[in-house]
């Protein structure tokens, strides 16, 4: 198994960055989701190693990174991937969820990025990603229930679904079906998810910007539970920026990056041999 190296780097507001280092090849920095740390993605980051030099951002508000800071935005989050991009040479991107949003807005007029792959990114076209449940869950984070906080996030992410469930039913399965540290973690990580998804929201009604991608850009998306808006948002988003496709692993769900990530990193691992760049590249 690769070892995985722990680096740092600074953004352009002064923000401390961490990173997790691993592997020998093009480089690929790889871009977590809201409820998730780097950790969460060291075996999908192993598995990329085998061709690459992967490097795992460390969002802010995580682990070695500084806080998300008063300023906080799409545009720290780009300014911090550019930190990693530039002192690491990559020119290949993955992000996962909330991180695939952050990869593609990365991407945006930015044509050091020769290949980037999304797995369900967090890109909402025309409502398919629902906001309407922050308010509450903002307030719930402020007086410190974060656990009533996570219910509303759930239940408002997924209307179709577990939105149906009552509260206080909700409550017993969740605390039943998630591993007991999985949950304190996703607890700690509400106030960040919460301004995360803020700005899910408040670039809902700009898809056209994703034109300004020059990159060759792989879409993937598992079976996923939704009713069909996400899935249309998808092929928006794949309309309109000049080179895309779209990959669906049916066998897979929202989560196959963290917890079965094997068949998407061999799609990604196929992919970035198609498209990156031959060469010498800076050292991590």
């Amino acid at each position: 198994m690769p070892e995985m190296t722990t680096q740092m780097v600074t953004s352009a507001d002064g923000t401390p960055v961490e990173y997790l280092s691993t592997g020998h090849g093009p480089h690929v920095i790889v871009v977590p989701g809201a409820l998730a740390t780097a950790a969460d993605l060291t075996a999908f980051a192993e598995l990329l190693a085998a061709r690459h030099t992967v490097h795992v951002v460390q969002r802010r508000g995580r682990g070695g990174s500084g806080p998300q800071g008063d300023r906080y935005g799409i545009a720290r989050e780009c300014e911090d991937i550019e930190a990693v991009r530039a002192r690491t040479g990559a020119r290949l991107i993955f992000g996962h969820s909330f991180g695939g949003l952050v990869a593609l807005r990365a991407a945006c007029g930015n044509p050091e990025f020769d290949a980037v792959v999304v797995y369900e990114p967090g890109v909402s076209v025309g409502g398919s990603i629902p906001v309407g449940w922050i308010d509450r869950a903002r307030r719930e984070a402020s007086e410190g229930e974060n656990f009533e906080a996570f219910l509303t996030f759930v239940r408002g992410t997924n209307p179709e679904q577990s939105g149906r469930v009552p509260r206080w039913l909700l409550r017993i399965i969740l605390r039943c079906v998630i591993p007991r540290a999985e949950l304190r973690r996703n607890l700690a990580l509400m106030p960040q998810a919460i301004r995360e998804h803020v700005e899910v929201g408040r670039f809902d009604s700009r898809p056209d910007d994703y034109r300004e991608i020059s990159a060759v850009t792989l879409i993937t998306r598992g079976k996923g539970p939704d009713t069909g808006r996400q899935a249309v948002a998808l092929a928006r988003l794949a309309g309109t920026i000049p080179h895309a496709e779209i990959a669906t692993f049916p066998a897979l769900d929202h989560f196959a990056p963290e917890k079965k990530p094997g068949e998407l990193a061999d799609a990604v691992l196929r992919f970035f041999a198609t498209h990156a760049r031959p060469g010498v590249q800076i050292g991590g």
